[in-house]
């Protein structure tokens, strides 16, 4: 389980239910008319914005983000990737058939497979550009959806307090009535600012994160197989990804602040 996204989760719930306990307004946002229309109509929106081929993935993309998929740090990548150079240069490329056992990523294992099966450069490299412009669509068509969700939601709440107004309107000779028709009109805003805000767009900046590290490594492997098969010496390779590993460390930088 992801750690951040677990204290995330119990910090924010913790501290939301202690200021409606506070108050004593937790007892009242139990309101199921408020949670159907916020989240089931956040729901068709979505349904009808996206097609069932995207919308297949969501929850593997929710998964994702509580158990987030162990993909190696950029330097073992590096590392790896430079020491299939030195074998390359040392023993031939045929060699380093006997380390692909433990490559530290899968996409490695296939560029360096192919490459070992002799398929020409150009077509390598066509083939690894596809694999990341595909996987980056992909990634983008799932961070979208819940950046959709976190726009819908709030309008859906404010489509609940109009709806909650005009029932105190029509009840207002009835004050019996009006007290239900209230609870409807300030929850529904309630469930769609938390939902927005505390689920669909966390999810999608956790999914926008971890597709920016996946993309990154898939280029950096890319980027060194290439180099090996045009038989850089281990050095050259090296520096050729060091430039990749400054931009993942600002990435993180600019992620962090």
């Amino acid at each position: 389980m992801d750690l951040m996204t677990f204290l995330g989760g119990l910090t924010g719930l913790g501290v939301i239910i202690f200021v409606l306990s506070t108050g004593g307004m937790l007892k009242f946002l139990l309101n199921w008319e408020a949670i159907i229309l916020i989240f089931g109509g956040t729901a068709g929106s979505v349904m009808i914005a996206y097609p069932w081929a995207s919308l297949k993935w969501l929850k593997s993309s929710v998964k994702m983000v509580i158990f987030p998929p162990k993909r190696p740090p950029i330097h073992e990548l590096i590392r790896a990737i430079v020491r299939y150079a030195e074998i390359g240069k040392k023993s031939g490329i045929d060699a380093i058939a006997g380390e692909l056992r433990t490559s530290p990523h899968p996409f490695l294992t296939d560029a360096c497979q192919m490459m070992l099966d002799g398929v020409d450069s150009h077509i390598l490299r066509e083939r690894m550009e596809n694999d990341i412009n595909t996987t980056r669509l992909r990634h983008q068509q799932q961070t979208n959806i819940f950046n959709s969700a976190g726009t819908f939601a709030p309008i859906f709440g404010l489509l609940g307090t109009l709806i909650g107004v005009v029932q105190v309107l029509r009840n207002i000779q009835d004050p019996s009535k009006m007290g239900s028709s209230m609870a409807i009109a300030m929850t529904a805003s309630f469930y769609g600012i938390f939902s927005a805000n505390f689920l669909f767009l966390p999810i999608a900046s956790k999914l926008g994160y971890y597709s920016d590290e996946d993309i990154l490594s898939r280029e950096i492997i890319a980027k060194g197989v290439l180099s090996i098969y045009d038989g850089d010496v281990p050095w050259l390779v090296s520096k050729k990804l060091e430039g990749y590993l400054s931009l993942a460390l600002r990435r993180k930088a600019k992620t962090a602040a």
